[in-house]
C-alpha cells in the first residue's frame, strides 16, 4: 500500500454498529455490531451494510470488530468464539472488496479494555490482547486502524504489536471533551513520543465535529495528514463509565445513554465537513449514527 495514500483527500466509511440496529440488527448484551458476525442470519446485511458505504462514496471500509476484544466477548460469555468473530468479519469485509476492488479494507484494533478510556493494565496483558487481535485480521486486510484509542500507551504497544505483519496504520485517537485524550494526553504527544515508520495518518475517532474543530489546529500542526471519523451522539462520556451505562442499557443501544443528535443531518455534516476539508483535512468519515447518507455527503464534496 502507498504510504503516501491519504495525502490526497480519502472517504473513509460510517459508523458500522449503529447502523446495523438501524436496519434491523437484534442487540444482544453487550456485543453490538459483533452480533452480526455471532449470528449468521446477520452476515448479509453485514455485507450489504458495508457495499451500502462503498457505494455512498467510501474509499476505505473498516472491519467490524469494535466488539470482538477478548474483554468484551468475556463479558458476553463467547470468549470461544473470539479466533471466529475476528476471521468472518475479515472475511465478509474481503467479499465487499472483492465486489469492489479498488476500496481499502482496514483492519479495525479497538480499545482492549474500556471505551474512551485509558487501559491501566500490565503491558504484558494489553500487548496479547492487540497482537492476537491484530494476527486474526492480518490475511484479510490492507491496513491497520486503531479505532478510538485513549492513550499514546496504547498506540506504543499496539504500533510494536503489528511490526512482524510490516503494514501501514492509521491512528485514530478519541477525544471525549476539551482537548485532551481521555488519558489527559494530548494528541501531539501521539506523534513526538513515538517513532513511527509506517504511518499514515492520524485522525479523531468517534468525535462531535465541534469538538474536533476545537481541536482542529494541534492536529493540523502535526505534520502529518490528518482527518476525521465524526459522530452523532450527544455525549461520549457517560457516567461512571460506557461499559457500565451500556450494562444497565435497556435495549441494548448505545444512543439510549449516549443520545442521538437531530441536528446533523447529511447536509449539516457535509457543512463541518467542508469546513475542515478547507482547513487541510484529507480524511473524511462518519462514526456512530452515520449513515450511507451522510458519507454520500461527503464524497460530494470531492
Amino acid at each position: 500500500m502507498d504510504i503516501n495514500f491519504f495525502k490526497k483527500t480519502r472517504i473513509l466509511d460510517g459508523g458500522m454498529g449503529q447502523e446495523l440496529l438501524a436496519r434491523g440488527m437484534a442487540p444482544n448484551g453487550t456485543l453490538w455490531s459483533a452480533n452480526a458476525l455471532l449470528n449468521e442470519k446477520y452476515h448479509n446485511l453485514l455485507l450489504d451494510t458495508h457495499k451500502d458505504f462503498i457505494k455512498a462514496g467510501a474509499e476505505v471500509i473498516v472491519t467490524t470488530t469494535f466488539t470482538t476484544r477478548k474483554i468484551r466477548l468475556r463479558d458476553n460469555n463467547v470468549e470461544e468464539k473470539f479466533e471466529y468473530l475476528n476471521i468472518k468479519a475479515g472475511e465478509i469485509a474481503q467479499k465487499a472488496k472483492n465486489c469492489f476492488p479498488n476500496v481499502l479494507v482496514a483492519g479495525g484494533l479497538p480499545p482492549q479494555y474500556l471505551t474512551y478510556e485509558a487501559d491501566p493494565r500490565p503491558l504484558d496483558e494489553i500487548k496479547d490482547n492487540f497482537y492476537s487481535q491484530a494476527k486474526l485480521l492480518n490475511p484479510f486486510i490492507d491496513f491497520f486502524y486503531f479505532d478510538v484509542l485513549s492513550s499514546v500507551r496504547e498506540f506504543e504497544i499496539v504500533i510494536d504489536c503489528i511490526k512482524e505483519f510490516n503494514k501501514p496504520y492509521l491512528i485514530g485517537a478519541h477525544i471525549s471533551e476539551g482537548t485532551n485524550l481521555p488519558s489527559g494526553e494530548k494528541i501531539s504527544e501521539i506523534i513526538k513520543k513515538i517513532n513511527h515508520k509506517k504511518l499514515l495518518g492520524i485522525i479523531l475517532s468517534c468525535v462531535s465535529p465541534e469538538n474536533y474543530e476545537l481541536n482542529l489546529k494541534e492536529i493540523k500542526s502535526l505534520g502529518v495528514p490528518f482527518g476525521f471519523k465524526l459522530n452523532a451522539f450527544i455525549k461520549t462520556n457517560p457516567k461512571p463509565n460506557y461499559t457500565g451505562a451500556y450494562k444497565k442499557s435497556k435495549t441494548g443501544n448505545p444512543n439510549e445513554f449516549l443520545g442521538q443528535r437531530k441536528d446533523l443531518t447529511p447536509d449539516k455534516m457535509a457543512e463541518f465537513a467542508k469546513k475542515f476539508k478547507d482547513s487541510g483535512a484529507t480524511i473524511l468519515g462518519g462514526c456512530c449514527e452515520t449513515r450511507p447518507s451522510h458519507i454520500k455527503a461527503m464524497s460530494d464534496l470531492i
